[in-house]
This record gives structure tokens, C-alpha cells and sequence, in this order.
């Protein structure tokens, strides 16, 4: 690839369109990489073929936006290489592995912007691991691209935005919501309202939903605590604590989930580095307002950088794009660069409102029974993680992963990680922050034990 400039994006959500977009009007030819059939992230996720639903259905208030997406990156068809499909299971020495239909194939680069978006945070309670209890985001995308409910009569718990979000959609899909329960407390919002004013137009998206929930009879009620989900072969209930007293709930699904949580994995493997954020609570890579890495030549937009919305992410995913041809010593509109870095400080400046008004729940790490399943993947519980401190002192979560398996399973710690962090650190009685992060390992994701190899910079 000597003397070849070949950017590559991986993700084709709100960041990875905006990036190839500014990247093909400069003259270049990106390449797009990404595991869905169709750009668009989860978040704007396309139904299948055959389905005729409308965008209002599928993305309520946010259609016209997920429609001009859309557009734009099937009018970019001619000018990039979309390899859609595709999974990203490995960076190493300037290059991207890559697996579609069972083949491996490895694509260089002489640019790499990681747009790797999210996916929820998970503070499991007994009986998660029941059939019917799924998590927010996968409650949504259920509905959202398969045109299906988890369920009939579907409870509602967690905190942060996406909790009223999904609820409502699924209110208004014909589903019974038996309840949203908010882990944060009514208090929480009142002392994030300042922050929240600075995003009024979001603010006021957020408190339609939860009128269109009340007036739906929705049961929502802040200050819940999750205790245990009922069940022998699948959800059958849910009981909460509301500070009093328990309740129990009668439904067959429930959906979960904490906020979002960051996709680093790849950023990891390219060799960047990582700083702890208290906004998202988690370890995050490296940079600077225009999206520059700490690894030269590599950028990072959109959530998989720090959680701050769809946004966010198109202004992230441009800026990133004008940073790369920046450094190319190419033409770049400056005062364009710089609006769109004025509008992520303010919606940076709104997110920390957000973030004060959906905490996560205070003492989960010292509630969780011992019995209760932390990585279901291994079947680690959190009495082994705490016996496995007590005996050995790991310091660190990479090294208590190597004595309990923690982590190691198909998520890669996706779905444990942010929870066996909270229960070593509390049996420490140091902050999350000091027990580190889960690092990166490839392959990422599960890939065949068998695979064809293609050449070299295959398609």
C-alpha cells in the first residue's frame, strides 16, 4: 500500500455516513465497513427487505433524520467501498482483519476512523438469564427491525433515557407496559434540570414521552429497585422495592438496562490510549475535540468514543473526516470545523445534565447476592468474583478474569465487564476507576474455528 491513501471507516451509523460523506466530497474514496446489510446503525436501523412499514413507525420523531441518512449514503454508492456485512475482528500492524461469509480477508490502511456506537449497560439482577428478559436496546431492535414485541404484558426497568423511549414505543405498537421503573430517583431530575435546559428540544422529546406513557395508564415510578425476576421456564414476574416495600409485577418479559456504554474494543487493539470519564462512568480512548487519536492517523467519532446521541455523532463523525484531510494537508473549511466543535462542547455541556438526572443505582455492587449470575457466559457469579478477591487480591479486572474467567466468553466482557468492575472495586473499597478496564483481545467478536482466507486486500 506504499504511498496509498486509503481511509477506511468502520461502523456505518450517524458518525461513519457523515465521515464517508466529507471524505468522497474531498475527492477520496473511503472504505465503509460494517456488519449490517444496510448503513444506518442500530439507531436508524433498517427493517428488512420486504417490510413496508413507514419511517414515522419506525423512528417516531426522529424519521426525518434517519431518512436523510439514508439517502445520503445510498447516493454515496458510486464514490466509496461499502464492504457491508463484514466484520472488523481484528487491527493489527496497519491493517483490518476481516470476516464476511466465512472468509478472512485483510484490508490495509493509511486512515482508520473508528465509529463503533454502543450498546447497553448491564447491571444484572436474579433471574436476568430467564427467556423474556431482555435489555433495552435489544427490546428495541426487536420491534424496530423485526416488527415484533418481547412480549405481551413487558416491564419496564433501569434508568436513562432509552427506558422511557422504548416503553412508549412499545405502548404505542399495541403492547402492554406493565410499568416503568426509573432507578434514579425524582430527585435526581430535579437537580439536573439546569444542565437539562441547556438541550430544551431534547428535554422536551423526553417529558412527551413520559406524558404519552401516563396517559396511556402506564404505572412509572422513580426510585425502584430491581430485586429478582420471577420464573421456571421464562419471565413470569417481576419484584421491585420502592424503598417501603416490595412489589411484585405480572408479566412475561422484561427489558433492562443502565444507559449505553462504549465500544472500545477496536480502539484498543489500534493501540490507543485510554483515559478514565466520570461523566460515562467507564474507561475511554483518547481525544481531542477534532477526534485525533493518540495513534497517528487513527480518529475516533460517535459513541464508541463517549456516549452523547445520534447528534452528536453526525457532527462527531464530519469533524473527524476535516481532521483527516487536515492532516493530508488538504483544503478544509475552518469555520466549519470549528461550528461543529461549538455544537459538541454544548451538547457535551447538556449530557452532563443527562448523565446527573440517570445515575447509576447507588450500592448495586454490595447488593448483589452471591448466587446471582455476573458473566452468564462462563456462569460466574457474584460470590465467585468476591471469593476470588478475598483469596487471591487481584488488583486489577484483567487479572481477575485470568483466575475466574470472567470476561472470557462470547461477549468479551461486553455485558459483564461494567459489572464485575462495580463488585471489585466495592470489595476493595477503592472507586471503579482503580481497578482498570477489560482489555481488548482479538477476535472481538466469535468467528468460524474454520475460515477461507482470501488475498491480501480482498473484497
Amino acid at each position: 500500500m506504499s504511498g496509498e491513501i486509503r481511509p477506511v471507516i468502520v461502523g456505518a451509523g450517524p458518525a461513519g455516513i457523515r465521515a464517508v460523506e466529507a471524505l468522497a466530497a474531498a475527492g477520496l474514496r473511503p472504505v465503509l465497513v460494517d456488519e449490517a446489510r444496510k448503513g444506518g446503525g442500530q439507531i436508524y436501523r433498517r427493517q428488512p427487505d420486504g417490510f413496508t412499514r413507514d419511517a414515522r413507525t419506525l423512528y417516531g420523531t426522529e424519521a426525518a433524520k434517519a431518512e436523510a441518512l439514508h439517502r445520503t449514503i445510498d447516493s454515496l454508492a458510486p464514490a466509496i467501498d461499502h464492504r457491508a456485512e463484514t466484520l472488523v475482528w481484528n487491527i493489527e500492524a496497519g491493517a483490518l482483519d476481516l470476516l464476511r461469509d466465512g472468509r478472512s480477508s485483510r484490508l490495509p490502511y493509511s486512515h482508520l476512523i473508528l465509529t463503533t456506537g454502543a450498546t447497553d449497560r448491564i447491571l444484572p439482577m436474579p433471574g436476568w438469564t430467564l427467556p423474556g428478559a431482555y435489555s433495552l436496546g435489544a427490546a428495541q431492535l426487536a420491534l424496530k427491525y423485526q416488527g415484533c414485541g418481547i412480549g405481551r404484558r413487558v416491564a419496564f426497568i433501569g434508568t436513562g433515557p432509552l427506558l422511557p423511549l422504548v416503553a412508549s414505543q412499545y405502548l404505542k405498537a399495541g403492547a402492554e407496559v406493565a410499568a416503568v421503573l426509573d432507578t434514579a430517583r425524582f430527585a435526581d431530575k430535579v437537580a439536573a434540570l439546569p444542565g437539562l435546559l441547556r438541550g430544551p428540544a431534547v428535554l422536551a422529546k423526553g417529558l412527551k414521552l413520559m406524558a404519552a406513557l401516563k396517559a396511556g395508564g402506564v404505572a412509572a415510578r422513580h426510585g425502584a429497585r430491581p430485586l429478582r425476576i420471577l420464573g421456571t421456564d421464562r419471565v413470569e414476574g417481576l419484584v421491585w422495592h420502592d424503598g417501603t416495600r416490595e412489589h411484585r409485577i405480572d408479566c412475561d418479559a422484561v427489558a433492562f438496562g443502565y444507559g449505553l456504554r462504549s465500544e472500545t474494543q477496536l480502539a484498543d487493539l489500534a493501540g490507543c490510549h485510554f483515559r478514565f470519564d466520570a461523566l460515562n462512568r467507564a474507561w475511554l480512548p483518547e481525544r481531542d475535540a477534532a477526534g485525533r487519536s493518540s495513534v497517528a492517523g487513527v480518529y475516533l467519532a460517535g459513541d464508541g468514543a463517549g456516549i452523547a446521541g445520534a447528534d452528536a455523532a453526525e457532527l462527531a463523525g464530519e469533524r473527524a473526516a476535516l481532521a483527516l484531510l487536515q492532516d493530508l494537508g488538504r483544503p478544509v473549511d475552518l469555520t466549519r470545523a470549528a461550528r461543529i466543535e461549538a455544537k459538541l462542547a454544548a451538547i457535551g455541556r447538556f449530557r452532563q445534565g443527562l448523565e446527573r438526572a440517570f445515575p447509576l443505582p447507588a450500592g448495586w455492587a454490595a447488593s448483589a447476592p452471591d448466587d446471582l449470575v455476573v458473566c452468564r457466559c462462563e456462569e460466574v457469579t457474584a460470590g465467585t468474583l468476591r471469593a476470588t478477591a478475598a483469596g487471591w487480591g487481584p488488583p486489577e479486572l484483567n487479572r481477575l478474569k485470568a483466575l475466574c474467567r470472567v470476561g472470557m466468553g462470547r461477549c468479551q466482557g461486553r455485558m459483564c465487564g461494567a459489572a464485575a468492575a462495580e463488585i471489585l472495586a466495592a470489595h476493595r473499597g477503592v472507586p471503579v476507576e482503580a481497578v482498570g478496564r477489560l482489555r481488548g483481545q482479538a477476535p472481538v467478536k466469535p468467528i468460524p474455528l474454520t475460515i477461507e482466507d482470501e488475498p491480501e486486500g480482498a473484497a
